[in-house]
């Protein structure tokens, strides 16, 4: 049977104080909505619909492809927001998730297993509950005395003795879709907090006598909402964890689990080490037998096998294999990195290109260049590439030789095997092997000291 999932994502979240929709603040790597939205594809949800309200041009922005937005202009309560999804299901028969888009900890693996029991128990309603030690500010499952759901009660709205009750609803539920709209616009707001509570279907179908299931949850950590941004920075702790766990698991070396930073998407091929203080981020992928860290942060870079980076920042760049980058590196977007380069201490590479076995072993930048095979860049190098409204590029043709303290004033190509001096001011270009110095002679001038001294 077909499987569509609700999100509802309509609330601004005033505890977290941000203009930013409470759902898209980010937690691992990607928007909590994001990661809502992974877990019911995981589950098998073919159609996905997200409730938006605060912030919805965000939203939509954000979700783009991945789901139809429906907009709830007033919230008015769960019920409610479940209810401006009903055209987009009008010609749905199966079964239908309803997820809260600030729950980012819930796996897919769970939802699928919520949604195979309602099938099998040929349920109207099944709902995921869990125990918990505090349960303030959940809703409590209230059993009949035969042990089957009888309702729900919000804590607003429960007695003193209904407030002990420790199992809770999580607000996840799946619904058998014939019927369900129908219900629902018999809910009333006759509560604490005057709202269509979606709580309150679950006692409209046991009253008729519908077959109502419940799930429990062994973790209730997974369905742990955000409110305010403590909570954001604990749920973040456990994806994190979940993340490092899963690529120790896959042949991973962590060495410090407690300081190691890695998005939830990103890749990291076997006998890799990632060292302490090290920030992995985005879409990046790691070969196998890679050294990264300490003190690195890496954000969308494809890196080769056999690579070394320590205490440096690459973004948006390819490292090929083999490749030493650091300490105090900085590879800026739409950088290629050939195949055992080295890249050195205090140095910045933006937009270029460096051909197989060079080296910039220190102290340079180099920006919108083009460097070939075996070249050697020395000390203090600087491609001089902006000229206040245009950027052009540099480029050092295989095995050219780059003196210390040298300036190259693109546009300007040094030929193949071609030697710079150090400390030139290279403005023309340079022919294959020719030695190319563009500097004063020295001049000595004999006893000027005695002489500076004597005035």
């Amino acid at each position: 049977m077909e499987l569509a999932a609700v999100i509802l994502a309509a609330g601004k979240g005033t505890r977290m104080k941000s203009d930013l929709p409470k759902v898209l603040h980010p937690v691992g790597g990607k928007p909590m909505l994001g990661h809502v939205l992974d877990a019911v594809a995981r589950a098998g949800a073919t159609q996905r619909i997200v409730v938006a309200g605060f912030g919805a041009r965000q939203v939509i922005d954000f979700v783009g492809n991945d789901a139809r937005v429906v907009l709830q202009e007033k919230q008015l309560g769960t019920a409610h927001a479940l209810l401006q999804a009903e055209d987009e299901l009008k010609d749905f028969s199966g079964d239908l998730l309803v997820v809260c888009g600030d729950t980012p900890l819930l796996r897919g693996s769970t939802l699928a297993n919520l949604a195979r029991h309602h099938r099998e128990t040929g349920a109207a309603a099944t709902l995921l509950t869990a125990e918990m030690a505090d349960p303030t500010g959940y809703g409590r499952v209230i059993r009949a005395a035969n042990g089957n759901v009888a309702r729900i009660v919000e804590q607003k709205d429960a007695s003193p003795e209904e407030l002990q009750v420790k199992e809770i609803n999580t607000g996840v539920y799946c619904f058998k879709v014939p019927g369900l709209f129908a219900a629902l616009k018999e809910i009333s707001p006759a509560n604490a907090q005057g709202e269509y509570y979606l709580t309150d279907i679950i006692g409209i179908f046991t009253q008729r006598g519908m077959n109502v299931q419940a799930v429990a949850l062994a973790d209730a950590q997974e369905v742990q909402g955000i409110n305010d941004r403590i909570q954001l920075s604990r749920a973040a702790a456990v994806l994190r964890r979940r993340t490092l766990d899963d690529l120790m698991a896959s042949g991973v070396t962590i060495v410090d689990p407690n300081n190691t930073y890695i998005d939830q998407g990103v890749k990291i091929g076997r006998d890799s080490t990632i060292l302490p203080f090290t920030f992995l981020l985005g879409n990046t992928e790691v070969g196998s037998g890679c050294t990264i860290g300490p003190g690195s942060k890496i954000t969308d870079c494809m890196i080769g096998e056999q690579v070394e980076i320590q205490y440096s920042v690459a973004i948006a760049s390819r490292i090929g294999s083999g490749a030493v980058v650091g300490p105090y590196a900085y590879i800026r977007p739409g950088t290629v990195v050939g195949e055992q380069v080295k890249i050195g201490d205090f140095v910045e590479i933006k937009k270029s290109t460096i051909g197989k076995g060079s080296k910039i072993p220190h102290l340079s930048y180099v920006g919108d260049a083009v460097i070939g095979e075996k070249v050697n860049v020395g000390a203090g190098t600087i491609t001089c590439n902006y000229d206040g409204k245009n950027k052009y590029q540099t480029i050092l043709e295989d095995n050219a030789f780059i003196g210390s303290n040298t300036n190259l004033v693109a546009p300007v190509k040094v030929g193949q095997g071609a030697v710079v001096a150090a400390g030139s001011t290279i403005t023309e270009d340079v022919p294959p092997n020719a030695l190319g110095v563009a500097r004063e002679r020295q001049t000595n001038v004999e006893n000027w000291v005695k002489r500076r001294d004597s005035k």
